[in-house]
């Protein structure tokens, strides 16, 4: 019995992960997709997916998205997540601290974090300047090509860094491939400095900012982030640096829940 008991926990634990794993190729895609193609770009069985996509849609996970059985995220996760801001008071603090930053600079302010072994913008506020500049909230992006990245490692070492990251990320939009050498050394440079501004690498227009959110623990939990036209941000670099770091000062003291880190990520 116990063999049997232990096998069907093991099965039900692989599902939850399979589940998961449609949920978030689904989230990284950011349109709907039938089955059979999700089965294929996961590498996982058909009928298993078919199964676990019919137990989301009955439960409102997942909905369908067209007459041609496509299916994307249902509308009870809005709900999921609704209910989980309500219970942080940090996201109401950041949206006031990301308006403030936006007014003060006139420019684009992000709360960003690590998402897995990627980075993604997780508030945004838009600038009061006619000509704006803004990224998808939730959207994965290779960790090399953010300023923010090099302070959400800043406190790993060389070897957890290299490890950490897919070698495929430190290649850019343009083909080029970033030093992952030089990547680490700017990341502890960051992490020194407390800062992090350069040049976008990913366009040739953008100026970029961030400073470190740190949870109790002094580790870098989240970045305050700031985007702007090139020549603004080097005109303004020390002013939007300020802005910034008392902005992550008045963050430091509030419960920052699930955004307090309890281990690195395994490697």
């Amino acid at each position: 019995m116990d063999a049997i008991s232990d096998e069907g926990i093991a099965r039900r634990t692989r599902g939850l992960d399979r589940a998961f794993e449609i949920l978030d190729f689904l989230r990284m895609k950011r349109e709907p997709t039938k089955p059979n193609e999700i089965a294929a770009r996961i590498g996982a069985p058909r009928s298993s997916v078919y199964e676990l996509v019919n137990l989301l849609l009955r439960n409102g996970i997942l909905e369908y998205a067209d007459g041609e059985g496509r299916v994307y995220l249902g509308r009870k996760l809005y709900f999921l997540g609704a209910a989980y801001e309500d219970h942080f008071d940090f996201m109401r603090e950041c949206d006031k601290v990301l308006a403030r930053i936006a007014e003060e600079t006139r420019e684009t302010a992000q709360l960003c974090m690590l998402d897995g072994n990627k980075y993604t913008v997780v508030r945004m506020k838009e600038g009061v300047r006619p000509f704006r500049i803004s990224s998808d909230v939730g959207r994965a992006v290779p960790i090399p090509w953010t300023a923010s990245g090099r302070l959400l490692l800043s406190d790993m070492s060389e070897e957890e860094i290299l490890d950490f990251i897919p070698r495929e990320d430190f290649r850019l939009p343009n083909g080029e491939m970033l030093d992952p050498q030089r990547f680490t050394a700017e990341v502890h440079q960051a992490g020194r400095a407390g800062e992090f501004t350069f040049n976008s690498i990913v366009d040739s227009f953008t100026h970029c900012f961030a400073v470190p959110v740190r949870g109790d623990d002094g580790r870098c939990a989240a970045t305050l982030c700031l985007v702007s036209p090139r020549e603004d941000g080097i005109r303004n670099r020390e002013h939007y640096l300020q802005c910034l770091k008392t902005a992550a000062q008045s963050l430091h003291g509030i419960k920052l829940g699930v955004f307090e880190l309890p281990a690195r990520p395994q490697i």
